[in-house]
């Protein structure tokens, strides 16, 4: 059974980019706006297997939905990869202790992307 992978990010062109990626890679993906429409697919009953969010966003940022995600019993284990443009050591640090269990830089090479993936799904 392919594994679910939310992806969370504000910038439609990012969203296809890692949608085509990841379904040519036999995923199955969800999308979600910024973080608190991503909300929505943690109801307990949505199966995510990893959630990939963007950092800046409006309404709700990625370290907030990270936080969100971790405190929620049902989530607190799936993998959470940071995608950003930041390449700052201490935007890094803010997503490890919020909960995430890798990044990516932006812009990002879809091979690589795929090879993160592998490295954290299960």
């Amino acid at each position: 059974m392919a594994k679910t992978i939310l992806i969370v990010d504000d910038s439609e062109s990012i969203r296809e980019v890692v949608n085509f990626t990841l379904e040519n890679a036999g995923y199955n993906v969800l999308i979600g706006i910024d973080g608190r429409d991503a909300l929505k697919f943690f109801d307990g009953k949505t199966i995510i297997d990893l959630l990939i969010t963007d950092l800046y966003m409006p309404n709700m940022n990625g370290i907030e939905l990270i936080k969100s995600v971790r405190a929620d019993p049902n989530y607190r284990r799936i993998p959470i990869l940071f995608l950003t443009t930041e390449s700052q050591r201490n935007k890094k640090m803010q997503a490890k202790h919020a909960g995430a269990t890798g990044w990516i830089i932006k812009p990002f090479v879809p091979a690589k992307l795929l090879s993160a993936l592998n490295k954290v799904l299960r």
